[in-house]
């Protein structure tokens, strides 16, 4: 990650102080809202939606988005590059000799079902 996107992460230092903060359902989850208010980010990746309240979220500015849905926006919004980075992912499996098909039943397997259907269109449509 910090090779493909050299600024990810959120010094510890600058989230820490905020952390005491944070008013969450799960208390264990306050450093991950910390970490996005001090790193003036738009959204916050996850699947856990339930302990990200959409009005707390607000306050900061903040949305909550489940992975499926944010990797299928990021794919609408440049196709190419997308299927680009799909056949990159999936020529570093283990089994590259798998199908199209098969890298999309195991992104549907992993959790990412909208992603693996929009792939398998991709596919239909070539």
């Amino acid at each position: 990650m910090r090779e493909a996107v050299p600024d990810w992460e959120i010094p510890e230092h600058k989230w820490t102080l905020l952390e005491a903060e944070m008013n969450i359902p799960d208390p264990n989850d306050r450093h991950v809202l910390a970490a996005a208010v001090a790193g003036d980010v738009d959204y916050i990746v996850t699947s856990n939606l339930q302990d990200f309240p959409p009005d707390i979220l607000a306050e900061y500015g903040l949305e909550a988005v489940d992975p499926d849905a944010f990797i299928v926006s990021l794919c609408a919004a440049d196709w190419t590059t997308a299927i680009t980075a799909f056949a990159k992912m999936r020529a570093r499996r283990r089994k590259p000799q798998a199908t199209a098909s098969d890298f999309a039943d195991a992104l549907a397997t992993g959790g990412l079902p909208m992603t693996a259907n929009r792939l398998r269109s991709a596919l239909d449509s070539v």
